[in-house]
């Protein structure tokens, strides 16, 4: 099973082959993600289903909306793996 650090690292650079220009040492964990790297509504589905690609959890729509921090994208992957 992943540590929260090695699942942030992986979120982490999921975000930045969305967004190449983030600084990842530059992203707080409990700021808004879409706020921090001005991402717009596909760049952020784009990040989505790279986060489902890596890391194998299916995030379906209706959770999107619970999905807006780090942490939380941190939290969702650690209780949605099957050792979680």
């Amino acid at each position: 099973m992943l540590t929260d650090n090695e699942i942030r690292g992986e979120v982490l650079d999921v975000l930045t082959h969305i967004a190449p220009e983030v600084e990842p040492a530059a992203i707080s964990d409990d700021t808004s993600l879409r706020s921090q790297v001005d991402l717009d509504s596909m760049d952020w589905l784009n990040f989505l289903v790279g986060v489902h690609r890596r890391l194998h959890v299916a995030i379906p729509e209706k959770d999107y909306a619970s999905l807006r921090t780090l942490t939380d994208v941190i939290a969702y992957v650690r209780s949605h793996t099957p050792d979680g």
